[in-house]
């Protein structure tokens, strides 16, 4: 019976795959089982090599290397179906987009699935049951997931990296190398145990799983180390600022009136709780004003005035007009007790289809439009600026930027605080605000800064520079966090240089044993 399913094309070409990627969504938050990435990884790889010798035989059918592409393809659909299927939330806002929930479920999973097929289709030919194969597919899935974050606007979600977010020590070597770099040490990791089926004895077997635990142990040790030495540091840091986040945990709806904005107003400014006396920041989440413009919102002004003063300042998302082009921004601004703007930033990473939609005038004739409320797509900002208030200089990142590492390598080197709002009401009781909040825990240690995060219906937090959570609301949670920041200068990576020299060592130590092999 077993010789017979494994001899079946389907079951282990297609089923076998899908099972496999699907199942490693368990590794990523908010399940953080990691370690079954230590049992999919080999058998992937394990799988690659059974089809290189069946095509040959049992497959041959098929053209040979259409099965590997299969393998990859299907692999890479059940991972991406079980771990970002929450897009489809999205669509269940508007009645007008309801229809493209089947394909929304299907084709953006496959599209993204080219990714792993065309990988799995190039190397597979090449791996072998020997060391220099592992250093061959770990550094091919890492350039996969690195296109993956940088074409056609880029998605760097669930990289293998994120699977290991509560692993705090081993993390703090992102600051370091970056994260590119340890994502393709985690592959590395992950693949490993398949030496347990090389030819070698059982003697150079142990001595490579004890290198490799070294290793890790090490990673451990340093980490350890740096948090400690952090800690003291922070004890001793005067150099502050004092924040209030709030979550007010509104529903996510469309075309509020007037009288209910101000009632979310009037909410907000309970959560917040201002202390005339007290010297604050509040930080508001993204989308809390429902789709209206900062100069709509602007009709409520007489509300801050009485109840801020001018010892606060506050930080909301909103859109926001471009008089020039009269579109608008999706926008994060800094407002005074009067509601004038001190300073803003526009989106710089918008989602496709979510905030602006791609061939926009083709595609309006057949009635697409973006799924965000109001207006036609949003304009994209021109820049990556800091916003700087006294002591803080502040990097804004709104809903998804957070996913992106390069906004990080690009802003200012007198970064010292990160600030990131969103709006997670778009994920429904789905892992989708798990898996994001995720991010700012990387972004964190990456950039060695304090991050602060305001989520509606998400996760809202206090993360020090270190990845540590200090403070949280959890999601669907509705209140404030108050703590005095530290503001700690960045030193982050400025770009992606380690990732590529690593890169080059694997694939240039698989050409030598290759050599070495014929």
């Amino acid at each position: 019976m077993l010789e017979k399913h494994l001899n079946n094309r389907f079951f282990i070409i297609c089923l076998i795959p899908s099972i496999l990627g699907a199942l490693t969504v368990l590794s990523f938050q908010p399940f953080n089982f990691t370690i079954i990435n230590l049992i999919i990884f080999p058998l992937l790889f394990y799988l690659i090599n059974y089809i290189n010798k069946k095509s040959k035989v049992v497959f041959r059918k098929k053209p040979y290397k259409i099965n590997l592409f299969l393998l990859g393809l299907f692999f890479g659909f059940g991972f991406y179906l079980s771990g970002i299927s929450w897009i489809t939330n999205s669509l269940t806002f508007d009645n007008n987009f309801k229809v493209l929930i089947p394909f929304a479920i299907i084709f953006i999973p496959l599209f993204l699935s080219l990714f792993m097929a065309f990988t799995i289709l190039l190397v597979g030919p090449h791996l072998k049951f020997n060391f220099h194969s592992i250093l061959l597919l770990a550094s091919s899935l890492a350039i996969s997931d690195y296109i993956r974050s940088k074409i056609l606007t880029g998605f760097p979600w669930n990289l293998w990296a994120y699977s290991t977010v509560w692993m705090r020590e081993n993390l703090q070597i992102l600051n370091d190398v970056g994260l590119y770099a340890y994502n393709l040490f985690v592959i590395t990791i992950f693949i490993f145990p398949v030496i347990l089926l090389f030819n070698l004895s059982l003697f150079k077997k142990c001595l490579y799983l004890i290198s490799v635990s070294s290793i890790l142990l090490s990673l451990f040790i340093y980490g350890n180390y740096q948090i400690n030495q952090n800690n003291k540091k922070l004890k001793d840091e005067s150099n502050k600022i004092f924040v209030k986040i709030i979550s007010p945990n509104f529903e996510l709806e469309y075309g509020l009136s007037a009288i209910q904005i101000k009632e979310r107003l009037n909410k907000l400014i309970r959560f917040s709780e201002p202390d005339r006396q007290k010297k604050t920041l509040f930080i508001w989440p993204e989308g809390v004003f429902s789709g209206y413009s900062y100069d709509e919102i602007k009709d409520f002004k007489k509300i801050f005035s009485d109840n801020f003063s001018k010892e606060h300042l506050i930080i909301f998302g909103t859109n926001k007009l471009d008089p020039s082009t009269g579109n608008f921004f999706n926008s994060m601004l800094i407002v005074d007790k009067d509601f004038e703007i001190i300073q803003g930033y526009n989106k710089l990473k918008l989602v496709p289809f979510g905030e602006f939609v791609p061939f926009e005038k083709f595609l309006s004739k057949f009635g697409l439009k973006k799924i965000t409320e109001g207006y036609g797509s949003f304009e994209k900002g021109a820049k990556n600026v800091n916003l700087k208030i006294n002591k803080a200089d502040i990097l804004p990142l709104i809903c998804y930027e957070v996913i992106f590492t390069e906004l990080l390598q690009k802003s200012d080197r007198n970064t010292n605080i990160i600030i990131n709002i969103s709006e997670d009401g778009w994920f429904g009781q789905s892992i989708g605000p798990d898996q994001h909040f995720s991010k700012s825990i990387f972004r964190a240690i990456e950039n060695n800064t304090f991050f602060l995060r305001s989520a509606n219906k998400g996760i809202s937090a206090v993360i020090d520079n270190k990845g540590n959570i200090v403070k949280q609301l959890n999601r669907n949670e509705a209140g404030s966090i108050e703590f005095e920041v530290p503001l700690i200068k960045s030193n982050k990576i400025k770009n992606d240089l380690i990732f590529f020299v690593l890169l080059f060592t694997y694939l240039f130590t698989f050409v030598i044993f290759k050599k070495n092999e014929k």
